[in-house]
This record gives structure tokens, C-alpha cells and sequence, in this order.
């Protein structure tokens, strides 16, 4: 596709970036068939290459409109196109960029940018958001049905093991998931601990900064992601061997670190390095040698696949091998590609779409009555956990549900 960026992008790295991913688009609609907004619309511009034509206007100089706007809005970033796309355009890449330059362009209305605000400093107060949450919890009955459904069930955390291994990894705290499910990263933990790895949650990094980045607050996500880099810095350097995110949402946005901080030079050699230190716990634990001290009690499971999981981090079926190795039995789910429909807030501020994308997955997930649905994800944990079926859980407590005691 030709194109010529102009406007304050123009002569930019950022802008090359985006003509990169335009000229990579030979306008094949491939990306159409597995892209969940454009199936459930029917809509052209609903789908990747339909708001590639939007962005592509908008990035030449033609000025965007609302209609611009909601159409990049809807977009999920499941990112499910990059992995159908025969040409490999970095669809996410354009869509960031776009994204950035038509919501400066484009004021929203002051209720929208309130709403938005709000949830943007939700998420940064886990300490607001778990008061919220139990309140929540504690009246939940005299709540309205769809707020009911927005509370997560409460988990026991369990006992966070002594840092006492040879071997160290640092874990991403997070935001919600630190106040919504501080259980993930202690059962990681304990998981790593019986390989001989302590895990340790560095305090001062906790937001990854992918709600600020896609609530039109991209140099908030920036300053969050400095503050990440800075606070995991002093332990990279005194030998930790990688960064664990069980989130792989959170983990797809820190990968994206050099694209986020690349007009940094001050950053970018930190980001880069942290992007590769980067590992979710399937990259450690599938090469590990676990010992098993049980079979599972409940073995018929079924695994969801976050898109960040399989478009994102590109670990698709991974997981559904390990717990297969640990004698648990993956059912097949149909139409695993497409997203629940969580996306961060994307649930909140398009609620009708994302409950249509839930109930779809939740079917495809349940066809065969598996005993529980293991997830990768916080989002899609908080998302799927409020729909009918089996329970679900992060895959790292079905590890743990069937290892031996540490050492």
C-alpha cells in the first residue's frame, strides 16, 4: 500500500513505523475472517483493513472524524489478524500510532474523558481498587446484576515462600491483579520455588502501563513504563535472570517497551533489555523438570488462550502441552483465535460487544463439561470468572495442584 505520512509524524521514526506496517498491506481482507469485531458487524471498517484505510487517511493529513474514532475505539487489539496477515504487517504497531494521533485530534466529550480518566486511576490505586472490591463483595447481593458481575470471587493467597533459592527471577507485582488475584503470583512462587528459583516482587513496579497506553494517556503509560525499568534495574544488574508476568496482557505490553520508549535514548537500551528478559512461566516451566507427588483429582480441563497469550507473546498451545505432560486432559475449544472480549477496559466502555464475545467463548468453552477453564490472563480471568460453567483459574494453580513439596 502507498503512503506518504505527513503532519508532525512526517520524517519521524514513529511515522516510519507505521508507513512500514501500511506499505506491508497488499489489501487481501485475510485479516477480516478472524477478526471478532468484523464478524460480529459485517462491517468493513470493523475490521483491520478497514480501519488501516482510516488510519492510512489520517496519517496522510486528512482530518479524522468521530466516525474514525469509535472505529479504532471498537478495535480490540487482539492482534488475531498479525497472526492470519500472509504479509506480516504489525497491525498493532499502525494501530498505536493511529490510535495516539486521532484521539489528540478528536476531543471526546467530557463524560467519555471522565469515564476513561476514572478507570485509568482505578487501575493505578490497588489499594482503592481492593476497598472497592470488598465492599463489592460485601453487598453484592443488593448490587445490580451487571455490577455483580464485574466482582471477581475471592481467592486465598497462601504463603509466599522465603527467599532462600540460589537462583533469582523478579515477578511482575501489577494493578489490578496485585489487589484482584495476589494469589497468581503466589502460586507462581511456590511453583518456582520447587525449581529452585525465588521470585521477587519489586514494589515500586507495579502498573505495566497498557490501560494508561490505551485510555488516550500514552505519555502516562511512558512515565509508567520508566518508572518499571528503574525499579527492576538494580536487581537485573546484581544477576536476577529474567522478569515472570503470569498476566499475558501485561506481558505483551512490556515486550512492546522498545516501540513504546523508542524517541527515548535514555531508555530504550533498558527497554530493550528487559523485553528480553522477559518470560511467561510456560517459557521456564515446559523445560523444567517437575516431579509430580499427584495425579490431578480432576483431570478434563479446558484452556483459554488469551489473544495476547497466542497473538501476542506467540505461545500458542504451549500451555494445553505442559499441563497434557502433567496428566491433565485439554478438551478441544472451538474457535480458540478469537478474544472473550475483555481487552483491558474494553469491557466497560463496550460492554455490549465484549458480553456478546464472553458468551461465545464461554460456550466454546464449556462444549465438553470440562471440571474447571484455566486462563493466562487477569483480564480474561475477571471476564470469564462472571459467566455460568466451570470455574476458572490461572493454569499455574493446576501445576501447582499436582507438584511435590519443595526440597
Amino acid at each position: 500500500m502507498r503512503t506518504a505520512i505527513s503532519g508532525p509524524l512526517a520524517d519521524t521514526e514513529t511515522g516510519a513505523v507505521a508507513a512500514a506496517a501500511l506499505r506491508a498491506c497488499v489489501h487481501c481482507g485475510m485479516c477480516n475472517a478472524t477478526c471478532p469485531t468484523y464478524q460480529l458487524a459485517g462491517d468493513e471498517l470493523e475490521g483491520p483493513r478497514g480501519r488501516i484505510y482510516l488510519m492510512k487517511q489520517v496519517l496522510e493529513g486528512v482530518k479524522p472524524t468521530r466516525l474514525t474514532l469509535d472505529h479504532l475505539d471498537s478495535c480490540l487489539s487482539c492482534r488475531a489478524c498479525e497472526t492470519t496477515c500472509p504479509s506480516g504487517v504489525e497491525y498493532h504497531k499502525l494501530l498505536d500510532v493511529g490510535r495516539e494521533a486521532v484521539a489528540q485530534a478528536v476531543p471526546r466529550p467530557l463524560g467519555e474523558r471522565i469515564m476513561r480518566e476514572g478507570l485509568r486511576r482505578l487501575t493505578l490505586s490497588p489499594g482503592l481498587f481492593a476497598a472497592l472490591l470488598g465492599l463489592g463483595r460485601l453487598f453484592r447481593p443488593l448490587l445490580p446484576k451487571a455490577l455483580q458481575g464485574k466482582i471477581p470471587p475471592r481467592v486465598q493467597v497462601g504463603q509466599w515462600p522465603k527467599a532462600q533459592s540460589p537462583r533469582t527471577m523478579l515477578v511482575l507485582k501489577g494493578c489490578v491483579q496485585s489487589a484482584a488475584a495476589a494469589h497468581f503470583n503466589a502460586s507462581t512462587a511456590r511453583v518456582f520455588d520447587r525449581l529452585g528459583i525465588s521470585l521477587v516482587e519489586v514494589p515500586k513496579a507495579a502498573c505495566c502501563g497498557a490501560v494508561s497506553f490505551h485510555l488516550d494517556a500514552a505519555e502516562a503509560a511512558r512515565s509508567q513504563a520508566r518508572a518499571n525499568l528503574d525499579a527492576w534495574a538494580p536487581l537485573l544488574d546484581q544477576g536476577a535472570e529474567a522478569l515472570i508476568v503470569n498476566s499475558s496482557g501485561c506481558a505483551t505490553f512490556i515486550k512492546d517497551y522498545p516501540d513504546l520508549l523508542r524517541d527515548d535514548p535514555a531508555y530504550l537500551p533498558r527497554a530493550k533489555q528487559v523485553a528480553s528478559l522477559l518470560r511467561d512461566p510456560i517459557e521456564v516451566l515446559e523445560r523444567a523438570d517437575l516431579t509430580l507427588a499427584r495425579s490431578p483429582s480432576k483431570p478434563k480441563i479446558a484452556v483459554h488462550e488469551p489473544c495476547t497469550l497466542q497473538h501476542g507473546l506467540k505461545l500458542t498451545g504451549r500451555i494445553a502441552s505442559l499441563l497434557s505432560r502433567l496428566g491433565y486432559e485439554p478438551q478441544p475449544v472451538a474457535d480458540s483465535h478469537l478474544c472473550c472480549g475483555s481487552a483491558g477496559a474494553y469491557s466497560v466502555l463496550h460492554p455490549e460487544t465484549a458480553n456478546t464475545l464472553k458468551a461465545n467463548k464461554l460456550e466454546a468453552l464449556n462444549a465438553s463439561n470440562p471440571a474447571t477453564v484455566f486462563t493466562a490472563n487477569i483480564g480474561c480471568w475477571m471476564h470469564l470468572s462472571d459467566g455460568d460453567g466451570a470455574p476458572v483459574r490461572h493454569w499455574i494453580e493446576a501445576v501447582e495442584a499436582v507438584l511435590g513439596d519443595p526440597p
